[in-house]
């Protein structure tokens, strides 16, 4: 069982086991140990404490709060920290978070008890000794997801166990236990009182495992998608059918089949696909025959997805993204658009999003009920995109002249007018790149620079 453990993991155990102190490895790297699958991180506990395990590894750094010590590893090419966290139990929940009282336990079993789920609650020795006191491996057996002892309390701890126990759920492909699940839906306000950074954390967890639509599903049935993205709810009930239409069902089932079938595994490109479609309520009106229509419906969406993304602190670059890719998912994908709509069209969306919003337009055809993942029009969209790759001028600074040699060949200082005869330069070249030559751009510099209103 301990072939897989790294040399350099099982030796830390041992200096701690051979100066007379219990180490245990805990957490969810034993869980997928047990289930034969990559351990991405190795938490240790042990009787030992934080002072102790410091005189060990002076490397270390301590977290006090929780009686963790780091200690920074180089696993391969990969820098990682191992967790060696002192027996502890923990009691006076007050805020669903933070222990009122924590005090050092004396034995593995008392630090299992505050664990989450059982699945998470197994300690494996040094010896391949397993200490499953709440019947962890059976539940792995039968796929389950069931919370330590009672749920209520275990949710009480720390809220965003509810959310937890869907992500692992979705990841491991398991089912949660009637009671746990129960407890999850009586519970589920229980949320609010967690901060938007650890909810935004696990919720792209959810849309990072192999079943984002699953977890979806699964927070909307327990009652925890309400407490985070409402606004996905509005869709329930709108329908988008008309004469002639791919789309079917109403608007909250499209976003949800348009995640299931979107084949990017990014999970920021996933949540805008989630949400390319939310402005949909908002917009809905009818047209001169009494016909649904969403008119816009691209722009609301982007200025709603904004503001989820603000209310659960994304990353500027992240949220600039998945408003990006929402605002301009309705892109026209006719054959017979130039090539420098083209280049427009990437400049607008950005190079690093080209992919992944054509990765949300397949979502979106195959989630509004289409059997082809791609239209013949959007392979060609996507090929003469791959063309555009090539090294092209997307941006000025791509040309073969710049704001020096405007200089040098005008004779003039730095100003407005350089930017405008730029612009100038670029808005030709981007039409007819065969035009973009140091000769051909300098005989322009001089015809512009005599050219009155240019600059002044």
């Amino acid at each position: 069982m301990t072939k897989n453990i790294p040399a350099l993991i099982l030796e830390i155990c041992k200096k701690i086991q051979n100066l007379g102190y219990e180490i245990y490895f805990v957490g969810g790297g034993v869980r997928d140990i047990l289930l034969e699958k990559p351990v991405k991180d190795w938490d240790l506990a042990t009787n030992a404490t934080p002072e102790e395990i410091l005189k060990i590894f002076p490397d270390g750094f301590y977290d006090n709060k929780f009686g963790t010590v780091g200690i920074p590893v180089e696993i391969g090419k990969e820098k990682q920290v191992v967790e060696i966290t002192t027996y502890r139990t923990e009691r006076d929940y007050k805020d669903s978070r933070h222990p009122g009282t924590i005090e050092w336990g004396k034995t593995i079993k008392e630090d299992l008890a505050r664990r989450d789920f059982t699945i998470n609650a197994i300690a494996l020795s040094l010896a391949i000794s397993l200490v499953d006191p709440y019947g962890g491996q059976k539940d792995i057996k039968d796929k389950l997801i069931k919370a330590v002892g009672n749920p209520k309390e275990r949710f009480k701890e720390d809220a965003l166990r509810l959310m937890r126990a869907v992500r692992l759920a979705s990841q491991l492909e398991f089912k949660i236990e009637e009671k746990t699940w129960q407890e999850i839906k009586n519970d589920a306000v229980l949320i609010k009182n967690i901060s938007a950074e650890r909810v935004r954390d696990e919720l792209l967890k959810i849309l990072a495992t192999k079943n984002p639509f699953d977890g979806i599903t699964l927070l909307k049935d327990c009652g925890l998608l309400e407490q985070i993205i409402p606004e996905l709810l509005d869709g329930i009930d709108v329908s988008q059918e008309r004469p002639g239409r791919h789309h079917t069902g109403d608007v909250f089932t499209h976003n949800m089949n348009a995640l299931k079938f979107c084949p990017s595994d990014d999970p920021i490109v996933r949540f805008a696909t989630l949400l390319h479609d939310i402005g949909k309520p908002k917009s809905k009106s009818s047209d001169e025959q009494g016909l649904v229509i969403f008119h816009n419906h691209e722009v609301i969406s982007a200025r709603m997805a904004e503001k989820i993304c603000d209310r659960l602190k994304l990353s500027r670059r992240d949220n600039e993204k998945v408003v990006d890719l929402i605002r301009w998912h309705m892109f026209t994908v006719d054959e017979h658009i130039t090539d420098a709509a083209v280049r427009r069209f990437i400049r607008r969306v950005g190079v690093n999003n080209v992919r992944d919003i054509v990765d949300l337009r397949i979502g979106d055809r195959l989630g509004s009920g289409t059997q082809t993942a791609e239209s013949w029009r959007l392979k060609l969209f996507k090929k003469r995109v791959d063309d555009q790759f090539k090294p092209k001028p997307f941006s000025i600074e791509d040309m073969a002249i710049n704001g020096n040699d405007i200089m040098k060949e005008l004779n003039i200082k730095p100003g407005k007018k350089v930017g405008e005869i730029l612009q100038k330069l670029f808005e030709e070249v981007d039409e007819d790149l065969s035009k973009n030559t140091r000769e051909h751009l300098l005989e322009k510099v001089k015809e512009l620079g005599s050219t009155p209103g240019v600059g002044s």
